[in-house]
């Protein structure tokens, strides 16, 4: 498959996402990934359709994949956080949102990192098996 053919299975995986159908589009964007693989946007929605499943372990592997390609998303920080406080690792959630807040200070982010400050720094990579 063709780095195009990849593109348009991600932006089919993001319309998908818009039309609330997370279940298909995390089997297209899974189909872009296995293209792709090192393609942090690909990463990042497959991460966020993931989330939207329920799928918080998976989510969360996925976006620690996609910090393995660029460390300073800060986005990808913010939603590993999401995942974490469903996974009911809060410390580890706090890290990230504190990550996401020092590497672009937004009122989306600033929320959840003074929310979570108090628990404390967690764990910001790792495997998530448990």
């Amino acid at each position: 498959m063709s780095e195009s053919d990849a593109y348009l299975l991600l932006q089919r995986g993001r319309e998908l996402l818009e039309q609330d159908n997370p279940m298909q589009a995390a089997f297209v964007l899974e189909q872009a990934k296995r293209s792709q693989p090192g393609k942090g946007s690909i990463l990042e929605t497959l991460g966020r359709a993931y989330y939207s499943c329920g799928r918080y372990l998976e989510s969360a592997e996925i976006f620690e994949e996609a910090l393995g390609v660029d460390p300073t998303n800060d986005y990808a920080h913010y939603c590993l956080g999401l995942c974490c406080l469903k996974l009911e690792r809060t410390p580890d959630a706090a890290g990230h949102f504190k990550l996401a807040w020092s590497l672009r200070p937004t009122d989306m982010y600033q929320e959840k990192a003074f929310r979570f400050g108090a628990a404390g720094t967690g764990r910001t990579s790792g495997t998530w098996a448990s």
